[in-house]
């Protein structure tokens, strides 16, 4: 869970304004069918973008909770309380419920309530693929020439005026300093290099899921916490990496407000190794926040 404020994530701490819980339904529940969905695709085309959810459970338009409650004017729009029906009916739902009430009309846009977005994040399927090793087995490319690549496109003596120049430029800087630039945009550098290596077969990935396996990949140097920085379940279960988040969610969370937008590097979940819990409870986890570093 997130606030879509950019103010609360300012707040000192490692998480901010996140939390997140751990659900482990069982097969038969109250709340999904115990069958999957088709993997087929209905016969008709589908009267919105396929990748946005349009079905499903019942949910309250302000808080995303189960919403048993509707409307008793347009018997469409969802609540969980009659609090949020309130508030929902102040915020902008008197003018489009009129639109819709009785149920009647044609066509598949007359059935819609407007989307709630100054509540709600809008919703979408994840797609779960595997990932490829990062250089296959045929690849004659060497990491280490490419990175040792010279730009050949300039001319001689252009380039080595340029050298000239750089060389002029770090001269009025004493050793220390030069020495701790180079060594701190050296790891900083490499460290945003490999997290760009590994994203990049998969650039709108949103999730990266390893439990217990090989650790995040971070965005910066800066900010990775240590053993100690990890509490133990309340179970007294050591909590291990289990998924993290990536920066590209940003882009179809519709909070592109210049100033006023959440951010993250990445978001990195740890879970009680034992899976204490079930049924219907929401044990919290541990969610650890890092953003890019100035130089990334």
């Amino acid at each position: 869970f997130a606030c879509r404020g950019a103010a609360c994530y300012r707040l000192p701490g490692p998480r901010g304004p996140l939390c997140v819980f751990r659900n482990q339904l069982p097969r038969r529940n109250d709340t999904y069918s115990e069958e999957p969905p088709p993997e087929e695709p209905p016969p008709d085309p589908p009267s919105s973008p396929p990748s946005r959810l349009r079905a499903g459970a019942a949910l309250c338009r302000v808080c995303g909770c189960l919403g048993p409650r509707v409307c008793g004017r347009c018997r469409r729009a969802a609540y969980c309380s009659p609090e949020h029906q309130a508030l929902d009916w102040r915020r902008g739902h008197r003018r489009s419920c009129g639109q819709h009430a009785g149920g009647g009309g044609s066509g598949a846009g007359s059935d819609a309530i407007p989307e709630h977005n100054e509540f709600l994040f809008p919703e979408y399927e994840i797609l779960i693929e595997p990932e490829e090793p990062e250089f296959p087995a045929d690849s004659s490319i060497d990491p280490e020439d490419e990175q040792g690549a010279v730009d050949t496109s300039k001319d001689p003596k252009e380039q080595e005026e340029l050298r000239a120049t750089g060389s002029e430029a770090f001269q009025s800087l004493d050793e220390e300093t030069l020495e701790a630039m180079a060594k701190h945009e050296t790891e900083e550098d490499k460290i945003f290099q490999m997290f760009k290596e590994r994203v990049a077969a998969e650039p709108e990935q949103i999730i990266r899921y390893c439990r217990g396996g090989e650790g995040p990949v971070w965005v910066s140097g800066e900010n990775i916490p240590e053993e100690k920085d990890i509490p133990d379940c309340s179970c007294g279960a050591k909590r291990i990496f289990e998924f993290q988040i990536m920066p590209q969610l940003l882009n179809h969370l519709q909070v592109d407000s210049l100033g006023e937008s959440i951010d993250w590097g990445t978001l990195v979940v740890y879970t009680c190794a034992d899976n204490c819990g079930e049924g219907n409870e929401y044990p919290e986890e541990f969610i650890w926040k890092q953003d890019f570093s100035a130089g990334s």
